[in-house]
């Protein structure tokens, strides 16, 4: 009976030599106790039997190793990990086995990892240590306004966590672009570095920029129902400007070839911008004093008010209304008229006969008009003029040309020829162009109640 009772202890207590042994070192012990697991892969593979302080200030934890999982080789790290902050019997030492490319020489029963390839567990009180007394209690404060924000709105919450999955994902894309570029990524931890020292020395605004947020918060919160609307009416809102977006892509492809060529322009416009700011400050106190003009607290005193005193132009221009007019000797009623656009529209169609019977004419009245404007031209002692004579080529008789010396009766005969002709076409004081371009059809003849063949030039018949 002792010998059975002996031996059950010696299974339940004992067993120091049984199993593969191991020491891993640690900087601190991170709270492990014997009897904390092992784990590989999420596995008991065994379990803490002892521990001690190196002459160097290092944890030296000894576990015991399932025989399945031994021997370990080198490149296996080990870290301690928490399940929990409930006690200090949840600690647990998690075993990382290396690659078979990357796995060394097996470690002999007893051998040591050491610190290069094991990791203690950062407690929450190590973390809060590096924070001095008001940050503490800032964020003790912080953590207290959250639980706050979050009573009796889990669910609310909760909803609200199923939008947060598109920006986690897009984040998780950022940081994976990120990882596989080290240039950007250096250059983002550096430009945040920046970021951060520059957050740094301007702390009394960054601290007046947070109580302000903080009054607008609260203001927000006073105004629940607004903002409830507001949210609603939000995600429509967002569905149209996604649309606006989307459209807005090919709007900037088109606008690169505008960019490209506007480049040179705008390295030439520097010296103009430079010049620009001087004369928009100078330009501040006349535009001061045109505001004033156009408008000023009062009444009657600026041009705002002096508009409204003219007739609406809509009343004078589409209207059908009484009217009245006067010419200095009293109003007279013309009766209900219509507005001045109507009327001109009218007169305009009604005369768009007549215009196009004239319109052909228009070179032989503006030929006339450069002629009858002068007498004659200028030279070195002035103006001066010269006479001719002309005869009526439309005379109907010899009495048109009685007056005429003798020495001319010649060529005032031959000028006959043309007795009778006048109904010459737009464009008879020229020869007929060789393509017809200035011959006008019968019809067009007809048209414009003018003959072809009474030009003023060509031989006389």
């Amino acid at each position: 009976m002792l010998g059975a009772i002996a031996l059950v202890g010696a299974m339940l207590f004992g067993g120091g030599g049984s199993g593969y042994e191991l020491k891993v070192r640690f900087l601190n012990a991170g709270q492990l106790v014997r009897g904390n697991f092992v784990e590989i892969g999420g596995t008991k593979a065994g379990s803490v039997t002892g521990y001690r302080i190196t002459p160097d200030g290092q944890a030296e934890i000894d576990v015991t190793i399932d025989e399945k999982y031994a021997p370990l080789r080198r490149g296996t790290r080990a870290i301690i990990r928490a399940g929990s902050l409930s006690s200090t019997s949840n600690r647990y030492i998690e075993l990382f086995l290396p690659s078979e490319r990357e796995a060394g020489e097996e470690i002999p029963d007893g051998g040591v990892l050491d610190v290069d390839v094991t990791t203690a567990n950062v407690e929450f009180d190590q973390l809060f240590n590096i924070f001095d007394k008001p940050t503490r209690k800032g964020l003790r404060g912080f953590y207290k306004g959250g639980n706050r924000s979050y009573a009796g709105r889990g669910e609310d919450a909760h909803r609200g966590l199923l939008y947060l999955n598109p920006q986690l994902a897009a984040s998780s894309r950022l940081f994976e672009a990120l990882a596989a570029e080290p240039p950007v990524l250096e250059r983002f931890i550096v430009d945040s570095e920046r970021l951060v020292t520059t957050l740094a020395s301007r702390r009394d605004d960054l601290s007046a920029l947070v109580g302000n947020l903080n009054q607008t918060t609260r203001a927000l919160s006073d105004e629940k129902a607004a903002l409830a609307e507001a949210i609603g009416a939000f995600p429509p809102f967002l569905r149209t400007a996604n649309t606006t977006y989307v459209n807005l892509r090919g709007t900037l492809d088109e606008l690169d070839p505008f960019v490209e060529a506007s480049k040179p322009v705008a390295k030439r416009l520097r010296p103009y911008l430079a010049q620009l700011r001087p004369f928009a400050r100078e330009a501040v106190p006349t535009i001061r004093d045109l505001r004033q003009t156009v408008r000023r607290r009062g009444s009657g005193n600026d041009l705002v008010e002096l508009n409204r005193t003219y007739p609406p132009l809509a009343e004078i221009a589409t209207t059908t209304k009484e009217r009245s007019i006067d010419f200095g000797t009293g109003a007279v009623d013309v009766g209900e008229t219509r507005g001045a656009f109507p009327e001109l529209t009218e007169a305009f169609t009604d005369s768009t006969e007549t215009i196009a019977h004239g319109r052909p004419y228009t070179p032989d009245f503006v030929g006339w008009m450069d002629d009858f404007s002068h007498t004659g031209g200028f030279d070195a002692l002035g103006s001066f003029s010269r006479a001719q004579l002309y005869f009526n080529a439309f005379s109907l008789g010899e009495s048109g040309f009685n007056f005429i010396p003798l020495e001319a009766r010649g060529q005032a005969l031959r000028t006959l020829g043309r007795v009778g002709q006048f109904k010459r076409c737009p464009g008879a004081s020229e020869e007929p162009a060789s393509d017809g371009s200035n011959v006008w059809s019968a019809e067009e003849q007809q048209k414009l109640d003018c003959v072809e063949s009474h030009r003023a030039t060509g031989p006389v018949g």
